[in-house]
């Protein structure tokens, strides 16, 4: 709850007129070492997106994957040409996309109190479970590599590379 907070997640508010707020639940997983002992354990706060609806709460969905011939060419120039290959992972990489529409959600359970009582919160960034947070994730992280100096893939839309004299960096 802290990390949304800080993320300004949200902000708490009076529910609009016509307005209907999404549910949200916790997720609770237990990660685990590769012996099987318990690392951490993990909570994930998720909209129940399945209870949008289709032109008042998101106007479009977009989820995008990479092209397998996409991954297939890069994996075999890499091996063929010695390049390097990493592999990056952006942490609750949907909490960092802006939401543009208006989505307003019921309190999370057990966090409700008085202050909280008879409010919603309108959602400013998505949440795990929304119907336009793959899109809203993606939009952000495609802003940030073209102010970079990427350029985007006609071909494959997931594909960003930039040169930089004799060398060439590919997402």
């Amino acid at each position: 709850m802290r990390a949304l907070e800080k993320n300004r997640t949200w902000e708490l508010v009076d529910l609009p007129q016509g307005k209907q707020p999404v549910g949200c639940k916790w997720v609770f997983t237990i990660k685990r070492t590769p012996e099987g002992d318990v690392e951490r354990y993990k909570a994930r706060l998720v909209a129940k997106g399945y209870t949008q609806t289709y032109g008042i709460d998101y106007d479009e969905t977009f989820a995008p994957v990479a092209k397998m011939n996409s991954v297939r060419t890069l994996i075999s120039c890499a091996v063929n040409l010695d390049w390097e290959i990493y592999q990056m992972n952006v942490k609750n990489a949907f909490l960092h996309g802006d939401l543009h529409e208006e989505v307003y959600m019921h309190i999370p359970p057990r966090f409700e109190t008085g202050q909280t009582n008879g409010k919603v919160l309108r959602l400013c960034r998505s949440l795990y479970g929304l119907k336009q947070s793959p899109r809203t994730w993606f939009d952000r992280f495609r802003q940030s590599m073209l102010k970079r100096g990427y350029i985007q893939s006609n071909v494959d839309h997931t594909l960003f590379y930039k040169h930089a004299t004799s060398k060439v960096a590919i997402l």
